[in-house]
């Protein structure tokens, strides 16, 4: 028997990784977070721009195949903001969700979507796999729930009534714009690895 291929999760995010490595665990790979202290500059204009910047650096850095994935809140009313700037738009999550509901305090259309871009780079500079997940909501008034990380709190899936944060890890895998993601690029990667 072969040995797994290792795929390196181009995320310093402790969440995103734990994610990764759930939605992973079926196919035969080794997955690992990337090297500490790596920072990449996320520099596109895109979330799929970013994603690619980033699982190319890290493969590169690594020597292994590196996943990444670039994903963020849209806003309607905030004319798609805080989008590839999810992340950035304040120093903590905490800090990030005080200021998206401060941003909309005085707003009645609260319609928002999450994108997630993955993306699967080897080493040799070349890009494997793209694709992109997208999930329809709403932003709540005040958080509530308690999985989950980053927006969660703050993001009721359309039809559902509930947040990311109030949803099992099973539950946002099906509704979530990563699990979405993931559904496009699993059966994709499954192909990568035969052929391998």
């Amino acid at each position: 028997m072969t040995e797994n291929r290792v795929l390196v999760i181009a995320s310093g995010n402790q969440g995103k990784i734990h994610e990764f490595q759930g939605l992973l665990s079926g196919l035969p790979l080794e997955v690992k977070p990337q090297p500490e202290g790596l920072d990449v500059e996320e520099t596109g204009a895109t979330f799929a721009a970013n994603a690619r910047i980033k699982a190319l650096a890290v493969a590169q850095t690594t020597g292994h195949w590196a996943l990444a994935d670039d994903s963020g809140l849209s806003v309607s009313a905030l004319n798609g903001a805080p989008g590839v700037h999810s992340a950035r738009y304040a120093p903590t999550d905490p800090e990030r969700i005080e200021k998206l509901l401060a941003a909309l305090l005085q707003c009645n259309e609260r319609s928002a979507h999450f994108s997630a871009a993955l993306c699967v780079a080897a080493p040799d500079g070349a890009v494997l796999l793209e694709v992109e997940g997208r999930c329809e909501g709403q932003i709540t008034k005040t958080p509530r729930g308690d999985q989950g990380f980053g927006y969660d709190p703050i993001f009721e899936v359309n039809n559902t009534g509930r947040t990311f944060a109030e949803m099992s890890l099973a539950e946002k895998k099906s509704y979530g714009h990563r699990g979405r993601a993931f559904a496009l690029l699993e059966p994709l990667l499954k192909n990568l690895i035969a052929v391998d």
